[in-house]
């Protein structure tokens, strides 16, 4: 998703013949037929439509004792206690007010409880999350177990705010999730 992102990992990874760094802006690198090693998805399960159909063919590709790897995707919304819900609403709306955007927080926040999206918002359109409730995890994760040896689970608390990240990795439930599979058979 990210250009920048990308240029940083293949500045990282420039003396490493092993590594390949691809951005994917448009979707479609998933569909290539070359084996891989590793995939790794940071926050961008929760922008893809069908992101378990996305997954499923990602990991085909997989190379035996290959991974895949994902974080920082939303935790499916009905599993998801209410306060939960409402510490990472305040949290966003805090945000948002740090940023100096509390009427654009507030007026997306309403669209998304009156269930009324607007496609031509990029806030609500490229947020599939909030449309279809999140990301299942629980889903994902037995997608990838008969594929790998291990898959891992954790659940954790993430908001854009600093001082408010380090609050609720203290007090807050969960409101994230990463996955990493290892070890493909």
């Amino acid at each position: 998703m990210s250009a920048l992102s990308a240029a940083v990992l293949r500045h990282r990874f420039r003396n490493n013949p092993h590594v390949t760094v691809i951005h994917d802006s448009e979707g479609k690198e998933i569909f290539r037929p070359e084996p891989l090693d590793a995939v790794v998805c940071i926050s961008v399960l929760h922008h893809i439509p069908d992101y378990l159909g996305a997954v499923e063919h990602l990991i085909q590709r997989i190379n035996p004792g290959g991974v895949f790897f994902s974080i920082q995707d939303p935790l499916w919304y009905p599993r998801r206690s209410g306060l939960s819900m409402n510490l990472d609403h305040g949290a966003y709306l805090l945000w948002r007010l740090g940023q100096g955007e509390l009427r654009r927080g507030l007026a997306t926040r309403v669209r998304r409880l009156r269930g009324r999206y607007d496609e031509t918002n990029e806030a609500d359109m490229s947020e599939y999350h909030v449309v279809r409730q999140g990301v299942d995890e629980v889903a994902l994760q037995g997608l990838l177990a008969p594929v790998f040896h291990e898959v891992e689970l954790q659940r954790y608390w993430s908001t854009q705010s600093g001082v408010l990240q380090a609050l609720g990795d203290r007090f807050a439930p969960a409101t994230t999730f990463g996955l990493f599979a290892r070890n493909r058979r």
